[in-house]
């Protein structure tokens, strides 16, 4: 009788380790479950605020690259860097980065970070970003590659075009171009600031695309679950 009576007490001793072994891993699952959730969250919101003033300073530049040396005669004239039409900074890596960081903006807010739905549409918006800011970093390339539009003695032409030596790292070539005053430097210094800023966004787009996907298999809001508990 007492051999029963210990055997039934280890048994049941056994069995509420286990219920307490079940609900600590539960616990410790849905604490995860929100901490991933949380993270892709707080990382689209990161992503988003940085893209915003990548976004305007893009804008700038392409805007600012149709007016060398301060005047608006040039861009009247036509005597404009063909790069600088491509509108690669106002399209690409304003327009098209824009409107995917507004998305991964709302979809990073509190509550709706662990939003499948949202967080799909960002991988698909933050691929829009990663084209749009590709052909800003192409046009970005060949301006610099192909140099600036400048007045050469009496004609206008591109000197530093199809040159077998480059010109950004000889600035004892830069005296071909008479006008618009300082149009290399201006050229160089425009075009490599938009580089710069359509590979950020590049990147920026990229690990969006990673974390939404992240987010998407994450499951359901934060909200939801910690009503669930």
């Amino acid at each position: 009788m007492q051999t029963q009576t210990f055997l039934h007490l280890l048994f049941s001793m056994r069995s509420l380790r286990k219920v307490r072994l079940g609900a600590a891993i539960g616990t410790a699952h849905q604490h995860v479950w929100k901490s991933a959730n949380m993270c892709t969250g707080k990382c689209s919101l990161c992503i988003a605020v940085t893209l915003y003033p990548l976004v305007l300073i893009s804008i700038i530049c392409n805007i600012v690259l149709f007016f060398p040396d301060g005047s608006v005669q040039y861009a009247q004239d036509g005597h404009i860097t063909d790069e600088v039409k491509y509108m690669g900074g106002v399209f690409g890596g304003g327009i098209l980065v824009l409107i995917p960081a507004l998305h991964i903006h709302l979809t990073g807010k509190q509550g709706c970070c662990g939003n499948r739905c949202g967080m799909f549409l960002s991988i698909a918006f933050a691929a829009v970003g990663v084209l749009g800011a590709l052909y800003s970093f192409v046009v970005a390339v060949l301006g610099l590659h192909n140099g600036p539009l400048c007045k050469v003695l009496l004609d206008w032409g591109r000197p530093f075009k199809d040159s077998d030596n480059s010109y950004l790292g000889d600035s004892s070539m830069w005296w071909r171009c008479t006008e618009p005053e300082n149009i290399v430097q201006f050229n160089i210094g425009l075009f490599s600031t938009l580089l710069v800023t359509s590979g950020l966004q590049v990147i920026l787009c990229a690990i969006q695309m990673i974390n939404g996907l992240c987010g998407c298999l994450c499951g359901t809001c934060i909200k939801k679950e910690e009503g669930m508990i």
